[in-house]
């Protein structure tokens, strides 16, 4: 085993990968592990890192870290850090001759070589699509402070964008997003699913005889942007049950809302994960998403989706192949999709067929080629 986590490197390596702090679970996480994989040995350097709350993969990997990662707090919840991680982040030095930055926003300001390679799964939420990441239920305080802080912000991720030539962007809508934002012309690489259709199962205990006969599935984090409580109320008084699966600060009023046809889940084990998508009826993916992996994931078991039409979903979903669209991600909309909706329509051969595009060799191949450029 390689796992280490250290304030500095010990020394000079050929390629590393950077990204913005590993603390939770999810698509850029993902990305992470296949860059990993496309390249080894090369460590991971990222502002924070908690072991048990991320996927245990990285704990064979070499992670390096700034001074913040000492900071227990930090480590739970990496947003009140925030007026810190400009500071840190800038002055993080990865030591190597060529990186491969994987960045929502953090990443691309680190102290990198000339020969850097951006990976943006998307400019800044925070700071460029304040309203819609805050949502309605955002804690007021958190939110004040962080339109005080976004003309500081926004100065500080302008300046660091501007040092780099070479952006690719995960999606079509993250591609006009980079060019709208930092005037640079994106290539698309879309970023891999990782679901092993043919790997082991492993129910999810407690919720055996919830998953027994069919559900929708929702995985996400639970921010308000996600659009889970939309989702939540949608399903109160159907005749069908949902599980989520996601964790995040709305995780509590999630559940006080919920009604007994919900369930919820977090940090599950990849066979965990695999269970619930072969079990599930049909996938639920109603947020913005700057690309939307979990209808891949889904896919990769023949399962359809249910998908709001917009951001990057536009990407993976093909209507009437792979699942269908609504306009609007309100509950009235949702519970109208789910009530019309039938899984006999889709063949999961033709689902899996067009998912196929989407697979970690691909992605690996691209960007190794990138990375010889």
């Amino acid at each position: 085993m390689r796992s280490r986590s250290t304030s500095a490197a010990e020394a000079s390596y050929p390629v590393a990968i950077a990204h913005d702090y590993l603390t939770q679970r999810g698509g850029a996480e993902r990305v992470v592990l296949a860059l990993h994989k496309a390249f080894p040995d090369a460590p991971i350097y990222t502002t924070l890192y908690d072991p048990e709350k991320t996927y245990p993969e990285f704990k064979n990997c070499t992670v390096i870290t700034s001074p913040l990662n000492k900071v227990g707090l930090f480590r739970k919840d990496h947003r009140l850090a925030l007026p810190l991680l400009p500071f840190f982040s800038s002055r993080l030095k990865v030591d190597a001759e060529r990186v491969i930055v994987s960045s929502t926003g953090w990443a691309h300001g680190f102290n990198l070589p000339a020969q850097s390679l951006i990976y943006c799964h998307s400019p800044a939420r925070w700071i460029y699509l304040t309203d819609q990441y805050m949502g309605s239920s955002m804690n007021k305080a958190i939110e004040l402070g962080f339109k005080a802080l976004r003309p500081f912000l926004r100065r500080w991720d302008q300046r660091a964008a501007g040092r780099h030539d070479h952006y690719i962007a995960n999606s079509s809508i993250i591609q006009q997003r980079i060019f709208d934002v930092y005037g640079k012309q994106a290539r698309v690489i879309f970023p891999p699913h990782s679901m092993d259709s043919n790997g082991p199962l492993s129910p999810i205990p407690g919720l055996e005889d919830f998953m027994a006969d069919g559900y929708y599935l929702l995985v996400s984090r639970l921010l308000p942007y996600k659009n889970i409580q939309h989702a939540v109320e949608a399903f109160a008084g159907l005749d069908q049950k949902l599980l989520v699966i996601g964790s995040g600060p709305m995780a509590d009023d999630l559940k006080a809302m919920s009604t007994p046809n919900i369930a919820f889940a977090s940090e599950l084990s990849d066979e965990q994960m695999q269970y619930a998508y072969a079990h599930a009826r049909a996938l639920l993916a109603v947020s913005h998403e700057d690309f939307g992996i979990t209808p891949l994931e889904g896919g990769a078991f023949g399962k359809p989706t249910i998908a709001l039409k917009a951001g990057g979903f536009l990407d993976t979903i093909r209507e009437g192949i792979t699942g269908t669209f609504i306009d609007l991600p309100t509950a009235p909309e949702i519970r109208r999709a789910v009530e019309d909706f039938c899984s006999d329509d889709y063949s999961a051969q033709r689902i899996q067929e067009h998912i196929s595009q989407f697979s970690e060799e691909r992605f690996i191949q691209q960007i190794r080629e990138q990375v010889k450029q």
